[in-house]
């Protein structure tokens, strides 16, 4: 186990669900105890919203932002108390960046709860309910989802851009709702397998969002930011950084700059054994196996998946 080469990932929204992580809170109280400390930092209960929901409210951008910090956090506590091991680096889909960041030790987790619920209020104030989407687009190249909200945008007059290249053969395409719809039926008609709405709120990633990135660079500059003691690849552009103010602007342009993940899954699995899901899901788990067939995948979305890993280490549970 010594000699392995970890890397830990981390999921953003879209891998929420209500009861997520309830089998792993059975066993490990460190579950409960992370959601407890958001919960004092936010004002309300985060591991009720978790377990009774209702969907409507697990979904809402403000809410599903904490929460899934908090799951991430949770499932990395755990893996790191069961067995000891040091990533040879992190990453972070889109929201879970800010969860690398904390394991990182960059950013303090409570810091990072307000943060994000922070970042969530501002996306949502800058687009309405209801008049932002996003939809993954399977099944087709980068180039032609790119040309093709190109073209939805002008005919419409509303955005429409591709905005998560998650891997080859999916993209996730964000903006204003009737564009996003327009795009959907268009791609499917050029080809793609399959147009899914995604259950977001907000049209992350998207131009949509300069608004909310320019003010949440003002709240960034309030907060401490220290140089990670582990590397962290940034969405934005697939790069680690250790100046804190490069990091701030890492994030700042994340709100409105694609994520590249298929770039990042490509570098971070240079010389790595074995790519780590910690959080609810298993997205990224499958998106690793897509873009590097070669190294080996665990998500640790619950007890059973997280000890087939421990087991697959060597360790002891």
């Amino acid at each position: 186990m010594d000699d392995t080469n970890i890397v830990v990932v981390f999921p953003g929204q879209g891998s929420q669900s209500i009861g997520m992580l309830s089998d792993y809170a059975e066993t490990w109280p460190l579950v409960e105890e992370t959601f407890k400390q958001a919960s004092d930092v936010l004002g309300y209960d985060c591991w009720d919203i978790v377990c009774n929901g209702p969907a409507k409210k697990i979904n809402q951008t403000e809410i599903t932002q904490p929460l899934m910090l908090a799951a991430d956090i949770a499932v990395m506590r755990v893996m790191a108390q069961q067995c000891m091991l040091m990533p040879m680096v992190f990453a972070g889909h889109s929201l879970g960046e800010y969860a690398a960041l904390v394991a990182a030790e960059a950013i303090g987790f409570e810091d990072a709860i307000k943060l994000v619920s922070r970042r969530g209020q501002l996306m949502q104030a800058a687009v309405p309910e209801g008049e932002g989407a996003m939809a993954a687009i399977i099944g087709m190249n980068d180039d032609p989802v790119i040309q093709t909200c190109e073209r939805i945008t002008q005919e419409v007059g509303q955005p429409v851009e591709a905005v998560n290249f998650n891997s080859p053969g999916q993209v996730v395409i964000a903006g204003a709702t009737d564009a996003v719809n327009r795009a959907m039926e268009a791609l499917k008609e050029e080809g793609a397998k399959r147009a899914l709405p995604l259950p977001v709120s907000v049209p992350s990633h998207s131009s949509l969002m300069k608004p909310a990135a320019d003010k949440l660079a003002e709240y960034l500059g309030e907060v401490t930011i220290n140089t990670p003691k582990v590397q962290v690849i940034h969405n934005v552009d697939a790069r680690s950084h250790d100046d804190t103010d490069a990091i701030r602007e890492a994030l700042v342009k994340q709100l409105y700059n694609p994520v590249q993940w298929t770039h990042t899954i490509q570098i971070i699995t240079d010389g790595a054994d074995v790519v780590v899901e910690c959080g609810p899901g298993k997205v990224l788990g499958g998106l690793t196996r897509r873009i590097n067939k070669d190294v080996k995948s665990f998500s640790l979305d619950t007890m059973v998946s997280m000890q087939k890993f421990l087991d697959s280490m060597a360790v002891e549970a």
